[in-house]
C-alpha cells in the first residue's frame, strides 16, 4: 500500500519506520531535513520516567508566581492568552485529580514502551554512539522543595516500576563534581536514555528508512488534498519544478503545524503551541548527564555541540517574535551552577511543541476523511514516543491488533 507521512521530526520518522517495516511503500515529506524543527530543539531525553504529563497548575501559589512573572517554568504573552483560552481552559479541566489520573494511566501505557520500540531503530541505524544509559537528575536548592520532591518521586517510581535514587547533599556533590556551589539534593531517575544530538539521531532514522527503499522529498504539506480514492502533496523546493506525490493514505505528523492543516481540513481539535528555547555554551567540564534545576526551571544537557540549555514553557502564538526571557534568567542560574563558557551559536533556537487540551496524543483515523490518518500533539514528549506512536498507528493502518489499546488517543474525544 502506498502511504505519504508529511513531517520528518521523531513522530514522522516512526511512524514511516513502521510503516515501512510492515511492507508499506512510504514516501516521507517535509519542508526541511528529518531532525531539524521540533525533534531537535529538546533535551535529548527518551524519558522513560515521564509517566506524568506536565498538568496544569491548580494551586494559588504556582499560579500567582506564573502570573506574576516570578516563576520560571512558564512565559506568557498577554495577547496570546485570549485565543488560547478555550483550548487553556479544557487542560485546567483535565488536570482535576480525578481527569488526570485517567489521563495518566492512558499515557503510562504508551510511556512504557519507549525504550524497547526506540532500542531497536537505534541499533539498525548505527546510532549506539549518541546514546547513553545513565539517566538523568532533577536537582533541588532548598531542603523543603527536595524532601517534597524525593517522597513523590518515590512514590511514582514505586507505582510505575521505575528505578530512582535519591541523592543527598553529599551524594549529589559526589556525582557531578563540576557543581559550583552546593545543592539539597536530587532525584536521579535511572531509568531514561539520554541523546548527544537529538536532531542526529532523527536524521540517522531517516537515513535507515531511505537505505531500506523508502523515499524523502522536500515539499508544502499544507498542499495535501484529496484525490479521488486516495491523497496528493506537492513536492519540491521553493523556485523548483512541483511534483506531485499520490498515495492511498496520508498521515499528518506535522507537530505544531498539524492544527493549520487538520483545520484547512475542517477540524476544530483543542490543539496549542509551547514555545520554548535553547542555546549550547561551551563548557570545560559538562555534567555526566542531564540536570533540571527544578527551582530555576533551567535544564542543562551536555550534548556533542556544548552545554544546551532548555527553557519551559512559553504561551505564545507560534509564529511570534523571539522572546527568550527564560533562557537569559536560565544562563544565569547555570553560570551559579557550573563553569560556562559562550555560546556557540549567535542566536538562541525557538521551536514550538504541539499540544492538546487532554495532554495526550491524537492518533488514529482522521474520523471524517478515509484514507488519512492522525498521528500529533505529542506536547514534551514527541522525542520520547514518536517510535511508540508511530507503531501504534501503523499496526492501525495496516489492520493488525494494536499492541496498545487505542482507545484514549483517538480524535473522536473530541468530536
Amino acid at each position: 500500500m502506498e502511504i505519504i507521512v508529511l513531517g520528518a521530526g521523531m513522530v514522522g520518522v516512526g511512524t514511516a519506520l513502521a510503516l515501512q517495516q510492515r511492507g508499506h511503500a512510504v514516501t516521507l515529506i517535509d519542508r526541511t531535513q528529518p531532525g531539524r524543527e521540533t525533534s531537535y530543539g529538546n533535551a535529548g531525553i527518551i524519558q522513560r520516567e515521564a509517566v506524568r504529563p506536565y498538568a496544569f497548575p491548580r494551586d494559588v501559589a504556582t499560579l500567582a508566581r506564573i502570573v506574576s512573572g516570578r516563576s520560571n517554568d512558564a512565559h506568557y504573552h498577554m495577547g496570546a492568552l485570549s485565543r488560547m483560552a478555550p483550548q487553556l481552559f479544557r487542560y485546567w479541566v483535565s488536570s482535576a485529580p480525578r481527569r488526570y489520573a485517567a489521563v495518566v494511566q492512558a499515557y503510562s501505557r504508551l510511556i512504557e514502551h519507549c525504550l524497547t520500540e526506540h532500542a531497536g531503530w537505534i541499533e539498525a541505524a548505527g546510532a549506539t554512539d549518541l546514546v547513553r544509559k545513565d539517566g538523568w537528575l532533577q536537582m533541588y536548592r532548598s531542603d523543603q522543595v527536595f524532601d517534597a520532591a524525593a517522597a513523590h518521586a518515590t512514590t511514582v517510581a514505586r507505582a510505575h516500576g521505575l528505578a530512582c535514587a535519591v541523592l543527598d547533599r553529599a551524594a549529589l556533590a559526589a556525582a557531578q563534581p563540576v557543581l559550583r556551589m552546593p545543592l539539597a539534593g536530587a532525584v536521579h531517575w535511572k531509568d531514561p536514555w539520554t541523546v548527544l544530538d537529538p536532531g542526529e539521531l532523527v536524521a540517522r532514522y531517516a537515513r535507515l528508512f531511505v537505505q531500506r527503499g523508502g523515499s524523502f522529498a522536500t515539499g508544502d504539506a499544507l498542499t495535501l488534498r484529496a484525490d479521488g480514492a486516495g491523497w496528493v502533496v506537492d513536492t519540491g523546493a521553493a523556485g523548483q519544478a512541483r511534483a506531485a506525490v499520490r498515495a492511498a493514505h496520508a498521515v499528518i505528523a506535522l507537530g505544531p503545524w498539524a492544527d493549520t492543516l487538520t483545520r484547512r481540513l475542517g477540524y476544530r481539535l483543542p490543539l496549542f503551541v509551547k514555545r520554548g528555547y535553547h542555546r549550547h555554551y561551551a563548557c570545560d567540564a559538562m555534567p555526566n548527564m542531564p540536570m533540571l534545576d527544578v527551582e530555576r526551571g533551567a535544564l542543562l544537557a551536555p550534548m556533542a555541540r556544548g552545554l544546551r540549555i532548555t527553557t519551559g514553557a512559553e504561551f505564545a502564538r507560534q509564529d511570534a517574535p523571539a522572546t527568550p526571557v527564560q533562557l537569559l534568567r536560565a544562563e544565569a542560574s547555570a553560570r551559579e551552577l557550573v563553569r560556562l563558557g559562550h555560546p556557540v551559536e549567535a542566536d538562541p533556537w525557538l521551536g514550538s511543541r504541539p499540544c492538546t487540551a487532554d495532554m495526550k496524543p491524537i492518533l488514529g483515523a482522521a474520523p471524517r476523511h478515509p484514507g488519512l490518518w492522525f498521528n500529533f500533539g505529542h506536547a514534551h514528549q514527541g522525542f520520547t514516543l514518536g517510535p511508540v506512536t508511530g507503531r501504534l498507528l501503523a499496526e492501525l493502518i495496516s489492520g493488525e491488533t494494536p499492541f496498545v489499546d487505542p482507545a484514549p488517543y483517538l480524535a473522536q474525544r473530541f468530536l
